[in-house]
């Protein structure tokens, strides 16, 4: 089984790209760890980046960041509209297969004491990682913001971060590892610039105001752009869609005199979340996510193609058994018998992967080039599997003709 994580690491620079560059190629290079995405915001000034692959070497990779973040970014002097406590504000690490919580909490432990160990940068425990109940809520760990924290580190006990010592690094603060499930990073963007507006409906939406629940919200103001925005994480989509909360912030918007102009999603999220939305504005009937292509041709891959293989192979194994041993007419009768059926059930197999490859060419003409690699890459699984399918119907003809002439002899 593949065990698989994700790592979002936020870094407090989203204005200077050569720094931004120098963090993500520290990253890179780590074996079992992909860097999936990365996106900067200057007003934010702040950049998150995606990583997925195998646990211990995401947490080193993602530990790398920390570092030439520490390196890179000096707090006293970094602005932006987003909170933060440090130059690596957020480490959070998301299990997807074959990883438990209670083993990402475990990775995040240990990541946070080779964060103390190498770099004297302390670590607050947060979400599923969290070690106090107030600190679940990553609001409360960052609460004063680098230069509030900075003072009641030395001076509370309440404050104190949970490894190292009690004090920020003078120039990198401190970082929030956590632990916790997939979230939306979700901004909606309005037609004004009074900040003042966002801030109202961010309140009105986000749950621990009476809002929607799963829902987190503060509004910011994009001076870049001249407008407001209510920045939004939503932590499970599949209870509160994205649908609904535009929704809600769009009326809300028309309540105080302004509306929706955009928005925009920061990193990565499910496919599932697009579809429960397609589902909603289209009102499409009879619709389930197995009308998704990309879901067809991973149903078409995982599940009809391998029981076809497994099945040929084990009557090739039977045919070569009976060839060896000097079977008798009927016994190599059946034997053909049951390979050419398996052989027709893989060649079904690969008709069908042969189709989906043809849909794949088709839908490349239509495809941006945001997303023309998302088609290529499927155009190849598909390829493979067809290639795949008919090796093995060839190597198993060869077999069937192989006692044909055996029998005849």
């Amino acid at each position: 089984m593949n065990r698989l994580i994700e790592c979002v690491p936020n870094f407090s620079e989203g204005r200077d790209l050569a720094k931004v560059d120098a963090i993500v190629a520290a990253m890179s290079g780590v074996p079992g760890a992909w860097i999936l995405d990365r996106s900067s915001d200057a007003d934010h000034n702040r950049t998150v980046v995606t990583l997925a692959g195998e646990p211990e070497a995401v947490a080193e990779a993602a530990i790398r960041g920390v570092g030439k973040a520490a390196e890179l970014i000096d707090m006293t002097k970094q602005s932006g509209a987003h909170p933060r406590i440090g130059a690596t504000d957020v480490l959070p690490f998301i299990p997807l297969e074959g990883v438990s919580i209670e083993e990402c909490v475990a990775l995040a432990r240990e990541s946070a004491r080779e964060i103390w160990e190498r770099f004297r940068i302390p670590v607050y425990f947060y979400e599923a990682a969290a070690t106090r109940p107030e600190r679940a809520n990553l609001e409360n760990v960052r609460k004063g913001q680098f230069e509030g924290l900075r003072e009641a580190a030395l001076r509370d006990p309440d404050r104190s971060p949970d490894v190292g010592e009690p004090r920020l690094h003078p120039t990198a603060g401190a970082t929030a590892v956590g632990v916790r499930k997939v979230l939306i990073a979700y901004n909606i963007h309005l037609n004004t610039s009074d900040v003042t507006i966002a801030k109202s409906i961010a309140k009105s939406i986000r749950f621990s105001s009476g809002g929607l629940r799963h829902v987190k919200a503060i509004g910011i103001n994009l001076v870049s752009r001249g407008i407001a925005q209510v920045s939004i994480n939503l932590t499970d989509f599949e209870q509160t869609p994205l649908h609904r909360v535009f929704e809600m912030v769009k009326r809300e918007a028309e309540r105080h005199g302004c509306k929706v102009v955009g928005s925009e999603v920061i990193g990565l999220l499910p496919r599932r979340a697009l579809e429960l939305s397609a589902e909603y504005y289209l009102q499409l009937e009879n619709f389930s996510p197995a009308r998704i292509l990309e879901n067809r041709l991973s149903a078409v891959m995982n599940a009809p193609a391998q029981p076809g293989l497994d099945t040929l192979r084990e009557a090739n194994l039977g045919l070569a058994h009976d060839l060896a041993s000097g079977a008798s007419a009927e016994r190599l009768a059946a034997s053909r018998s049951a390979a050419q059926n398996a052989a027709r059930a893989n060649l079904e197999t690969a008709l069908a992967a042969l189709q989906e490859f043809e849909r794949w060419i088709q839908l490349e003409t239509l495809a941006g080039p945001s997303i023309l690699s998302d088609f290529r890459a499927g155009r190849q699984l598909a390829a493979t599997a067809a290639r795949d399918a008919l090796d093995t119907v060839d190597a198993n003809l060869k077999s069937i003709h192989a006692t044909r002439n055996a029998s005849s002899d």
